[in-house]
């Protein structure tokens, strides 16, 4: 079910376009590892790209607990955007050209993940949503790399998807006029795997290092 926006929230312009329901919001942010973090910093305006996942109800992202950004984000007013761009339209005028995307913001009160064990846990959830099973793999992290490293957290409690698809929208009138218009799709896409130097002899490569997917 849809859930009522907030005063921020609400899409505004092309409301037409706008999703509040949980699986449309989820479904984005699931999808788009990248997001970027908007703030201030001393009254200037920021914005900052990093990697979020989503856990149940919450987003997290996570930066150096030496990071300018990082510390004034913490307690703070912030707004994360994550966007997919899935193809450039092109009209039959310059006007009604156009992208479709699928996108979300979620504002909110960036929260700080203190407990070592809960940001460890956090981390290791993050891991295993982009490459499952390769955390119990990796060597394990050291009490110094956790405290070193800051996690902030908002809830999924005012959120908002805005989605374009589709071909042209142009007017009428202009339908006869002798130009190509239509779609041009925007997949993203990984390449084939290259092995980090010094690898340990006899390594395969991992499965989830060639089934990861975006979009």
């Amino acid at each position: 079910m849809p859930t009522a926006p907030s005063p921020r929230s609400r899409v505004r312009r092309l409301h037409d376009k706008a999703a509040y329901d949980r699986a449309t919001i989820d479904a984005i942010l699931d999808a788009m590892p990248v997001a970027h973090v908007g703030h201030l910093v001393d009254g200037n305006p920021v914005v900052t790209p990093t990697l979020q996942w989503r856990e149940a109800d919450r987003i997290y992202w996570h930066g150096s607990s030496a990071s300018r950004m990082q510390n004034r984000a913490a307690g703070a007013e912030v707004c994360v955007t994550v966007t997919l761009t899935d193809g450039m339209v092109l009209a039959r005028s310059g006007l009604e050209h156009s992208f479709n995307y699928r996108s979300v913001m979620v504002f909110g009160k960036a929260e700080v993940v203190e407990d070592p064990v809960a940001k460890a846990a956090h981390l290791r959830a993050m891991m295993d949503e982009m490459f499952p099973g390769r955390w119990d793999t990796l060597r394990p992290m050291t009490a110094q790399e956790l405290k070193a490293t800051r996690i902030l957290s908002l809830p999924l409690t005012e959120a908002s998807a805005k989605i374009s698809a589709g071909p042209p929208t142009d007017p009428v009138e202009d339908l006869g006029w002798p130009v190509w218009a239509g779609v041009l799709p925007i997949k993203l896409t990984l390449g084939a795997p290259e092995p980090a130097p010094g690898l340990a002899p006899g390594l395969t490569i991992p499965a989830h290092a060639t089934s990861y997917k975006i979009g």
